[in-house]
C-alpha cells in the first residue's frame, strides 16, 4: 500500500502586516499547511495580527508574553535600538517562544515576513544570523521574502520547501512587496508603521524612569505608561494625571485598591490622579495641589480634594498649582 505523503505545516511569527501576510501565502502557494503566532505585552498588541488572520483565513494563537519579556528587556544581552527597543533579542525571544509551540504541536518549521535590509541595524545579515542562533532553532528559521538572498535552511536542504520558489527582495523599497499583494489580490492591509511603543521616544524615558526607580514593575505599571500625563515627584513616588476622560477612564483600570491612591475633585470637574503603591503624606498633599492645579477650579481659590487610600478615604482643602509651575516634575 502506498504510503500518503506526510503535510508539511510550518508556524509564522504575525505582526499583521503586509509582509507577514505576503511570507504564509507565499508558502501556501507551495501547499505547506502554515499557522500563525502572534505575541501580546504592555509594548505592542495583536490587533492587526487578528484582522490579517479574519481577512485570510489563516488560522492564528494570540499568547501574551508579558512575564518572559520584561525580564529580557530589563537588561537585553544586544542593548537597546534609539529608544528601549531591543529589536534583536525581542525576535530571538519570540522565535524562542515560537519554536516550543513548533514542537509541541509536531509542525516543521518556523517563517517570518522579515525582509533583509528593510531595517538596517536589526534585519542585516548579521542580525537576522544573530536571532537563528539565540533562538535556540538555528537552521529552522525561514524567511520567505528573501530566503533566496540567505543562506538555505533545513526546511530547504531537506526539500520541505522549494528554494525556487522562494524570494529574493531586499532593502527598504516597498515596491516589490505593493506589487506581490496584487498579484494575490490583496487590497486591505495596514501600513507598515511600526506598532511598538518602546520606539517611541516620549514613552520610552517613561520605561526608563520606571526602570530606574524600581527593581522590578508590574504588568499594570507597564500599561499606565500609555496614558496621562507622568510626574516623578520623589525617588519613591510617581503619579500619573489624567489629561481627559478617556484617560481617566484608561487610568481606572489599572488602579489597584489594595495598593495603589487615586486623587481626585471633590466638587468640581478635573483629572483623575493615580498614585502607584502610594506615597507620603507630603506627596498626597502635592498630588492633591496638582490635581486641583489641572481642574477647573478658579485660580488661588481653595478647593476640596478627595483621596482615596486603601485605609480609607478623606477630603482635604488645597490651593492649586498651576501647571506651568510643575513642569519639572514632568517625565
Amino acid at each position: 500500500m502506498k504510503q500518503l505523503k506526510k503535510k508539511v505545516r510550518a508556524l509564522g511569527l504575525c505582526s499583521g502586516g503586509l509582509d507577514s501576510i505576503l511570507a504564509a501565502l507565499v508558502l501556501k502557494t507551495q501547499g505547506i499547511d502554515v499557522v500563525w503566532v502572534s505575541f501580546e505585552t504592555p509594548f505592542f498588541e495583536s490587533s492587526r495580527a487578528s484582522q490579517a488572520s479574519k481577512n485570510t483565513g489563516i488560522p492564528i494563537t494570540i499568547n501574551d508574553i508579558t512575564h518572559e519579556y520584561l525580564k529580557m528587556l530589563k537588561n537585553p544581552p544586544c542593548g537597546y535600538g534609539k529608544h528601549m527597543n531591543p529589536c534583536m533579542d525581542c525576535h530571538a525571544l519570540m522565535f524562542r517562544l515560537a519554536g516550543a509551540i513548533m514542537k509541541e504541536n509536531d509542525l516543521d518549521f518556523l517563517f517570518s515576513g522579515e525582509v533583509l535590509g528593510q531595517r538596517p541595524m536589526s534585519q542585516n545579515k548579521q542580525s537576522l544570523r544573530y536571532v537563528e542562533k539565540q533562538s535556540g532553532f538555528d537552521g529552522y528559521i525561514l524567511r520567505p521574502l528573501s530566503a533566496k538572498k540567505l543562506p538555505e535552511t533545513m526546511p530547504e536542504i531537506t526539500g520541505l520547501v522549494d528554494r525556487s520558489r522562494l524570494l529574493d527582495i531586499s532593502g527598504r523599497s516597498r515596491k516589490p512587496q505593493i506589487q506581490l499583494a496584487k498579484e494575490f489580490g490583496i487590497e486591505d492591509y495596514p501600513s507598515p508603521a511600526g506598532g511598538c511603543l518602546l520606539t517611541d521616544k516620549g514613552f520610552a524615558a517613561r520605561l526608563k524612569d520606571l526602570f530606574d526607580h524600581k527593581e522590578s514593575c508590574t504588568e499594570n505599571e507597564c500599561h499606565l505608561l500609555k496614558y496621562g500625563r507622568h510626574l516623578r515627584l520623589d525617588n519613591k513616588t510617581k503619579i500619573i494625571v489624567g489629561r481627559t476622560q478617556k484617560d481617566n477612564e484608561n487610568i481606572k483600570k489599572y488602579y489597584v485598591p489594595n495598593e495603589d491612591t487615586i486623587i481626585k475633585m471633590s466638587k468640581i470637574p478635573g483629572p483623575i490622579i493615580l498614585m502607584p503603591h502610594g506615597g507620603s503624606k507630603e506627596m498626597k498633599i502635592l498630588s492633591a495641589s496638582i490635581c486641583a492645579g489641572y481642574s477647573k477650579v478658579q485660580d488661588a481659590a481653595p478647593a476640596e480634594v478627595k483621596i482615596v487610600t486603601p485605609q480609607g478615604h478623606e477630603i482635604i482643602k488645597v490651593v492649586g498649582i498651576p501647571p506651568k509651575n510643575i513642569r519639572h516634575f514632568l517625565i
